[in-house]
This record gives C-alpha cells, sequence and structure tokens, in this order.
C-alpha cells in the first residue's frame, strides 16, 4: 500500500480497503453526528459487517475502475476520506466527495486531498470532467469546491431525500483543461 503525504503537518493519504474495517467502523463512530449533518454514510455504516460491506463495495469499484476510496491520517488516526463515487473513464467523468471528522475540520485536509485525488483522475485515468455534487446548505463542502477551482453549474431542486427532507443539490465541476490551467499558474 502506498501513502502521500499532504503537506508539512503529518497528515496522510492512503487507500481504504476491507482488512481496515475496524479502524473505519471507529472513524465514523467518532464523527457520526457531525458527518451526518449532511452524509448518508453514517446511517449505511453502523457495524463491523456494514463497514467491512462498505469498503469491499469500494474495492470491487477499484478491482473495475469505476471508483475509489482513500482515507486521510492525522497524526496516525483516520480522521476522513475522499471519494471517488463513480469514475468512468472512458466516458471522461468523474464524481468526487468527501467527509471528516470534527476533530479534524479547518485545517484544509479535505482541500489537499481532493486535489491528489482530481489531480490523480485527470492525469493519469485521463477524466475530463470531475464533479463535486454537495447539499446546497453544506457550506464547507461548497466552500471546497471554490477552493479546488470548480465552477457551479446549477441547483437540483428538492432532488435529494435524507432524513424524511428533500435537500438541494448543487453541482460544481471542473474541466481538465481548467485543471491544468489552474496548476500551470
Amino acid at each position: 500500500m502506498y501513502t502521500m503525504s499532504l503537506g508539512d503537518d503529518g497528515a496522510e493519504l492512503r487507500p481504504l480497503e476491507p482488512w481496515q474495517a475496524d479502524e473505519f467502523l471507529a472513524h465514523i463512530d467518532r464523527g457520526r453526528e457531525f458527518i451526518g449533518a449532511r452524509n448518508g454514510l453514517p446511517d449505511v455504516v453502523t457495524d463491523l459487517e456494514s463497514s467491512r460491506a462498505f469498503l469491499r463495495l469500494y474495492a470491487e469499484k477499484v478491482a473495475a475502475d469505476t471508483g475509489r476510496i482513500h482515507g486521510i491520517w492525522s497524526d496516525g488516526t483516520l480522521v476522513g476520506a475522499v471519494i471517488l463515487r463513480t469514475l468512468d473513464a472512458k466516458g471522461g467523468t468523474a464524481e468526487a466527495g468527501c467527509w471528516l471528522e470534527p476533530t479534524a475540520v479547518g485545517r484544509g485536509l479535505v482541500t489537499r486531498a481532493a486535489r491528489a485525488l482530481i489531480d490523480w483522475a485527470i492525469e493519469v485515468r485521463g477524466v475530463h470532467r470531475v464533479e463535486w455534487v454537495v447539499n446546497s446548505d453544506n457550506e464547507p463542502s461548497i466552500a471546497v469546491a471554490r477552493r479546488l477551482g470548480m465552477t457551479r453549474d446549477g441547483v437540483l431542486r428538492q432532488s435529494y431525500a435524507y432524513r424524511g427532507r428533500l435537500h438541494d443539490q448543487e453541482v460544481w465541476s471542473v474541466l481538465a483543461p481548467e485543471w491544468r490551467g489552474k496548476a500551470d499558474g
């Protein structure tokens, strides 16, 4: 397994795999309320078996080249993740996403990790368009999209049912030429 440094603060990005289900569950448990405020993952990962199943799903996506999950570690503790929910290299599209425990917020970890994952999708897998789909009331995630240089494409009104309520979702994206232009600038 490889590790990528996310900067001088000891944060690292590493693939998450099914054998790490215990650690992943502990991470979700630590951030369950905070993560669950905007992300349905804590409703899916509720015990060791569901944790293992979730990571197995992403292992299968990696094997099929249709998605990825990478954990964000800080001082040796898993504190968040970035994902490619979808990856269609042939079609040139991907959808990225993220989450963090509350103890890791405000340090730029998601921005740095998402930048690495998007860079890989564009430069290694040849993806042309990376999307970031976020609830309209999720200001921290929208701020990440802005920091990544994404453009807001539009709002999908009441398109996401979550915990008994319909939510608007915003679609943000970056195209490969824009990404490369920012990296060169």
